[in-house]
């Protein structure tokens, strides 16, 4: 296997860099009724959540966060369903991405740069959101994904490259590849997906130039020469066992064992699809993922098996997987929101069911 160890392109950024820790433990229980954020009752006009649901989170407290594709941020707080855009002071229409930090303040990329949302026990509370404007501190770049680390640090992936954050800046972080003319929406260089692994490796996608791992001091490049199934890295993820799944755009799906790949996609029967948006590990070690146009697919180890709509799944085109605090499987995308009831999937609407 070809491995690219190459230093980073600036020494001077670990130097900058703030240490916090960070805990994202979610413990059991319902969805909470606490600490209901400021909103409005409802944006989207349709009975569904919005027409794209693209994220979804649950937070520590139990209570449920959806990022739309045009419509804002929709919010159940255990009581009430709430939304969240530019007229509540909310930095973005579209949601690329969520993570939550280790005090509990959730961070999302938007289409016009990230939001900081600031739990409050005072619900009247005015200041909820910090916003970070493309124009400002991201050189205007579409921020696609984003990563609390396990020091506090948070990742940011752009049209273009890697900003991180250290508590007061947000400061550039290069990827050792050929340099490319810098878009605005999606170019070779598009960080789609990070991670980080147990050992404390950041992981980040691209969209041409395959996947990186960084140490800390230097990177490790994975391309199909490789064996990785596609250079057009949609998603990654790491399972119990600590090894790295990656999910791609034309490839299917690829598992890393630190030395080989295994490649599941349409060509080896697995996959109906080779477009592969999400990938999910549930508390069963079952590993789930989307197929574009045939809903998502349950991996237990030895075979796949296939939600669509013929288990009701009105998703096709599935952008994002959960499991809640109960135990339940949540899946989003165009089509909306749907919930896992005894190997069907049912409809989420505004009025639910959410229990």
């Amino acid at each position: 296997m070809k491995l690219s160890a190459i230093l980073p392109t600036s020494w001077s950024l670990l130097l900058c860099l703030l240490v916090y820790s960070t805990c994202n433990g979610q413990g059991p229980g319902a969805l909470a009724k606490q600490a209901p954020a400021k909103g409005v009752n409802t944006v989207f006009e349709g009975s569904q959540i919005a027409d794209y649901v693209r994220n979804l989170l649950q937070d520590e407290n139990g209570q449920l966060w959806m990022g739309t594709n045009g419509y804002g941020l929709a919010h159940y707080n255990g009581d009430s369903l709430l939304y969240f855009s530019l007229a509540e002071g909310f930095g973005g229409q579209q949601i690329t991405g969520m993570t939550t930090d280790r005090l509990g303040n959730l961070w999302f990329a938007t289409d016009q740069g990230v939001v900081k949302y600031h739990w409050s026990d005072d619900p009247e509370a005015d200041k909820q959101f910090t916003n970070f404007s493309r124009q400002s501190y991201f050189r205007d770049e579409h921020c696609w994904s984003i990563m609390a680390d396990s020091k506090g640090i948070i990742w940011v992936g752009t049209s273009s490259g890697i900003f991180r954050f250290n508590g007061i800046n947000w400061m550039p972080f290069g990827l050792p590849y050929p340099e490319e003319e810098q878009g605005d929406f999606i170019t070779r260089t598009t960080t789609w997906s990070i991670i980080e692994d147990r050992a404390a490796n950041i992981w980040l996608s691209t969209n041409g130039h395959g996947l990186f791992k960084y140490d800390g001091q230097s990177f490790s490049q994975y391309t199909e020469e490789d064996g990785l199934t596609d250079n057009r890295v949609d998603v990654i993820l790491e399972d119990r066992q600590g090894k790295i799944w990656i999910g791609t755009r034309y490839g299917g799906l690829s598992r890393f064992d630190g030395e080989h790949f295994v490649n599941f996609n349409q060509s080896s029967g697995h996959l109906g699809n080779d477009e592969v948006c999400a990938v999910f590990e549930d508390s069963q070690g079952n590993i789930w993922c989307s197929s574009e146009g045939f809903g998502v697919y349950r991996f237990d180890g030895n075979s796949f098996t296939n939600f669509s709509e013929e288990q009701g799944l009105g998703v096709r085109a599935v952008q994002t997987i959960l499991e809640d605090q109960q135990g339940r499987i949540w899946a989003g995308g165009g089509g909306g929101l749907y919930r896992l009831e005894n190997d069907t999937f049912i409809a989420i609407s505004k009025d639910g069911p959410w229990e």
